[in-house]
């Protein structure tokens, strides 16, 4: 089977994405919905803030009072107080109110004195007058009501990405619950005789613990969906037939880790073209690392048929798994963005398979520079560990010299594009 390019696999991906479209809504507590996604518009049922209230501590009083007692060099008499959470009584002519930030305005009152700009005379019985240092405009150091949000008035827009600032907004219009797109469910289903559960203990020689089970778990989890790890199927076909049959159940998306290969042992990758129907969408990537990887659709189902290898399975989770998982979760902006590092060390030229390689990042004076000079290897999961971000090389780049500028995708930040950009 000839290999197909990573710009065409992940076209091919993306299209059976687009064509199952986002998860559908649930309503979730508002206060656990931080990183969901809106599935519908949140519309204010009441205005921000519901009254008109000081945005100081200070004196409130009327504009027309206050001028005339700048203008006169006279004071006010303060005649109540008011702290917040207080409804306070209506304010006579020419008297003033001290109160406090947050606090409800009195009726006849439009404007608040700061307390910095006040001349404060306080009599021997304790009553207090109070005149302007300087002019006092209506509406001074007065937040109205509604002034921050009006009731029937769209507040956020489906599909924003909900933040603490926004879970704030919505406590503070008594909106509880919200509706939000459902987290991807992701079966995990590893194979391979020779894996052995992580807590397994000592090895066995030949023996091998299951960490592409954990990797995958984790990746899923931090891409907002909830992994499922399945027991680990034998390399036998019927085996595998019956275990992969069973995972699509109750799954939006199912992961393989191992058995997509051309091996004598790997049964996966024909026991997901025999459920397929032989329409698989796709089986090996002109990728490094990643080239045994399988892509189709079962009952509904994405399925990714990852590498057994542990780097190969997390380079091809995050250059087509992670988008998937984002955008069924109703994300827009779904892959990395492409910034800019200069090389620490050379560079070699491209092949036959695009490479994208595990490089550390500095921060410098002059911008990031990336190091590449660590391990490669598929196997080498340390590689993968301290990677801070992934160097594309493309198929038949030109050689780079240590210095030069190229395209890297940080895996320390979740800086994201709608669409995959020139940098990858």
């Amino acid at each position: 089977m000839a290999l197909i390019s990573v710009e065409v696999a992940r076209d091919h991906v993306w299209a059976a994405v687009g064509a199952r479209g986002p998860l559908a809504a649930e309503r979730v507590d508002a206060a656990a919905a931080v990183g969901r996604v809106l599935a519908a518009p949140v519309v204010a049922t009441e205005d921000l803030p519901g009254f008109d209230d000081s945005a100081m501590d200070g004196y409130a009083g009327r504009a027309a009072d206050f001028a005339t007692a700048f203008e006169l060099g006279s004071l006010l008499p303060v005649v109540a107080q008011v702290p917040a959470g207080a409804d306070p009584a209506p304010l006579p002519p020419g008297t003033l109110a001290r109160i406090f930030t947050g606090a409800a305005l009195p009726v006849g009152a439009d404007s608040v004195l700061i307390q910095e700009e006040a001349e404060v005379l306080v009599a021997a019985e304790g009553l207090a007058r109070v005149g302007p240092k300087r002019a006092v405009p209506a509406g001074a150091n007065v937040r109205h009501r509604g002034s921050d949000v009006r009731a029937g008035v769209p507040v956020l827009a489906e599909g924003r990405v909900l933040s603490p600032g926004d879970v704030g907004l919505l406590a503070a219009l008594g909106r509880t619950r919200v509706a939000v797109h459902r987290r991807p469910v992701v079966a995990i289903l590893g194979s391979g005789d020779e894996l052995l559960p992580v807590d397994a203990g000592r090895l066995p020689p030949g023996r091998r613990r299951d960490s592409n089970a954990w990797q995958l778990a984790a990746a899923v989890i931090e891409a907002g969906g909830v992994p499922r790890v399945l027991p680990t199927v034998p390399d036998r076909f019927e085996a595998s037939l019956a275990a992969v049959a069973e995972a699509v159940r109750g799954a939006d998306v199912l992961l393989t880790s191992g058995g997509v290969s051309v091996g004598d042992h790997d049964h996966l990758g024909t026991a997901l073209h025999r459920l397929a129907g032989g329409s698989l969408g796709f089986h090996r990537v002109a990728l490094r690392p990643g080239k045994p990887f399988a892509f189709g659709v079962l009952s509904g189902v994405l399925v990714f048929g990852l590498p057994g290898n542990p780097v190969s399975a997390g380079v091809t989770f995050e250059l087509f798994v992670r988008p998937t998982l984002l955008a069924l979760a109703g994300h827009r902006r779904c892959f990395r963005r492409a910034v800019p590092a200069r090389l620490t060390s050379p560079l070699p030229a491209g092949d036959g398979r695009e490479a994208w390689l595990r490089g550390g990042l500095a921060e410098a004076p002059d911008g990031l520079w990336i190091d590449v000079g660590r391990t490669q290897s598929s196997g080498a999961l340390s590689s993968l560990a301290g990677a801070d971000a992934l160097l594309r090389v493309p198929v038949g780049a030109a050689a780079r010299a240590a210095g030069e500028t190229v395209w890297v995708h940080r895996l320390d930040t979740d800086d994201r594009v709608a669409r995959f950009d020139a940098g990858g």
